[in-house]
């Protein structure tokens, strides 16, 4: 009978040796000789007439491997299972007398294994503190994005002379010298930009400027430095080497562009929330106002489930088997590592693998489930936004949204992203509802830098 020593031989690190007996698997590796003899194609033998010594002289050795092996997994499983062993991937095979298995001298055979044991902790989202920010929405942030929306409505004209810092200018950069030489292998780049994405103190040499006319451009002087940055990477230079902003180039302008803001009328209105009936400017401020709130409501919500993850990945203490992890690392992926390798990526993945752990607990403790229903709707949601929320105006004539649907559930990577997606938001939503939260008002600008420096 099949026996299995347990012994640890570390922090959550254990060995498991699996003993077996002739009678553990001989039986087992006669009878499958003689189905094999039922099958096999030997030249010289009518199919299902080779005698069993035939096949077992030709190929029972790797029979009797496979036969072995078979039973220790057999033997391993059903003890990991019996005894509640919960274990980090698979048992990484030690030393063991495989390579002395012979068919010819049956008897009993070990096999070592060594096993990672996941750690038992606590979690308790009721003794989480977080902040919930409250961004205020200012009179000149409305009237930004009233006045951006006019200009995404708006009409596209094409102006004879440069005349106001609100002109778009279509233009060629192309690099000279110190002596204004075009070098060889220089840079010539197209490029579009507003007359006031130049430095203040240059855009006085644009104004009254026409198509085809060409300015001398410093980049260093042409451009404060936020702006001057997205240039150079537009012209494909880089910003931190030295000298990069020192280039001058002849620019010239291939096309005046102006965009006439569209009227703050009913036509306007409707072209913007074709779905509400807006008749007025204060009715419409307001719409873009509850845009601008439910935008930030939202990101203030991610930003929550940002101090959640980092407090329960921070504060909840957990216990690893690092040596076995380390040499999990090295065999089992699917390109075997280097000792040093498996070194260098271990903080990496043991912090994956604590949060997957916690989010593991917690979705069992909260009872999170995605039914193939939520799947088909979030594939309906991701549709509409492709759309820019306009589906609503489809009626009831959607089938071919439900077509949709039924098509991206049939698509593999599609069904697991978006489980895993969808099985997060619901475990935070959970998990938002447990914490302490504390209201905070907070300007737009300080509500960024945090999104800037908290992310995951």
């Amino acid at each position: 009978m099949a026996t299995i020593i347990r012994e640890n031989i570390g922090l959550l690190n254990d060995k498991l040796t699996v003993k077996l007996n002739k009678e553990d698997y001989y039986g087992n590796f006669e009878k499958n000789l003689k189905q094999y003899a039922k099958t096999a194609n030997i030249p010289g033998f009518r199919k299902g007439m080779v005698p069993v010594g035939m096949v077992k002289k030709l190929y029972g050795q790797g029979v009797f491997q496979d036969e072995v092996l078979k039973t220790v997994e057999k033997e391993m499983n059903e003890y990991l299972t019996k005894e509640q062993l919960d274990i980090f991937a698979q048992p990484i095979p030690l030393e063991n007398e495989g390579s002395k298995l012979d068919m010819n001298n049956p008897g009993e055979v070990g096999f070592a294994f060594e096993v990672g044991l996941k750690p038992v902790f606590e979690v308790d989202a009721a003794k989480i503190n977080v902040t919930k920010y409250n961004v205020i929405v200012t009179d000149s942030m409305l009237q930004e994005e009233v006045e951006r929306l006019q200009t995404r409505n708006g009409n596209m004209t094409e102006p004879e002379t440069v005349s106001s810092e609100d002109h778009v200018l279509n233009v060629t950069f192309t690099e000279v010298d110190a002596d204004g030489n075009i070098p060889e292998g220089g840079i010539n780049k197209a490029n579009s930009l507003l007359v006031k994405y130049f430095a203040e103190s240059f855009r006085p040499q644009l104004i009254g400027k026409k198509k085809d006319d060409v300015v001398d451009v410093h980049l260093a002087t042409a451009f404060d430095d936020k702006e001057r940055d997205v240039v150079l990477a537009d012209l494909g230079l880089n910003k931190d080497e030295a000298g990069s902003a020192d280039r001058t180039f002849k620019m010239t302008i291939t096309k005046i562009g102006f965009v006439e803001k569209a009227a703050l009328d009913a036509t306007f209105f409707a072209t913007v929330y074709p779905n509400n009936e807006i008749n007025t400017e204060e009715d419409f401020r307001a719409a873009v106002k509850a845009e601008i709130e439910a935008h930030f409501a939202q990101q203030t919500r991610n930003q929550i489930h940002d101090q959640i993850y980092h407090h329960l990945l921070d504060n909840t203490n957990m216990e690893f088997p690092e040596s076995f992890l380390k040499r999990w690392l090295q065999v089992g992926g699917e390109k075997p590592k280097s000792a040093e390798e498996a070194e260098a990526d271990y903080p990496t993945f043991v912090n994956q693998l604590k949060w997957t752990l916690i989010s593991s607990k917690l979705i069992s403790d909260n009872k999170v489930e995605v039914t193939p229903e939520d799947i088909r709707e979030f594939a309906k949601l991701q549709l509409f936004s492709y759309m820019g929320g306009q589906l609503g105006a489809l009626g009831d004539n959607q089938q071919w949204v439900d077509d949709y649907a039924n098509r991206m559930m049939q698509d593999k990577k599609f069904v697991e992203d978006s489980y895993h997606r969808i099985s997060a938001d619901k475990l935070f939503t959970a998990l938002e509802s447990q914490v302490i939260a504390t209201d905070e008002a907070i300007s737009m600008e300080a509500f960024s830098e945090k999104l800037h420096h908290h992310h995951h």
